[in-house]
């Protein structure tokens, strides 16, 4: 069965995608704890991030870089943060959150609650800084 990773790389679940190639895709966390927090995931339907061979494992870490470096020029932040958790979707993911602080990394935190009009802007502008 395909994870909601899977349905929204497919398009058959709506996101908000900021890059993609033809091993990554990468778009806006719906539930996300600050703005522009992006997730990155292999098209490649694995569960665990280290079950993923070293090709596809480097391949998704210099993505994310990509991506990050687009999210920091897009949203004003200090640095992104880089975290791993995997518990919550069997489909291997990072999360680049624009941080100003340590704190900003604890998924715990309240989530945002932005608009749609709010997610389409960052996502253009995350999209417009992205150098594939």
């Amino acid at each position: 069965m395909a994870t909601i990773f899977s349905k929204i790389i497919a398009g058959e679940i709506p996101s908000y995608k900021v890059a993609e190639d033809e091993r990554f895709f990468a778009f806006l966390d719906i539930n996300p704890v600050a703005k522009g927090h992006t997730l990155v995931v292999p098209k490649q339907e694995t569960d665990y991030l280290f079950d993923l061979d070293d090709e596809w494992l480097s391949g998704l870490a210099l993505f994310s870089k990509k991506v990050a470096l687009a999210v920091k020029k897009a949203v004003p932040c200090k640095r992104v943060g880089v975290l791993v958790m995997g518990l919550e979707v069997p489909h291997a993911h990072v999360h680049l959150i624009p941080m100003q602080n340590e704190g900003d990394l604890n998924p715990a935190k309240p989530k945002l609650s932005l608009t749609q009009e709010e997610f389409k802007k960052i996502a253009g502008d995350i999209q417009s800084f992205f150098i594939p």
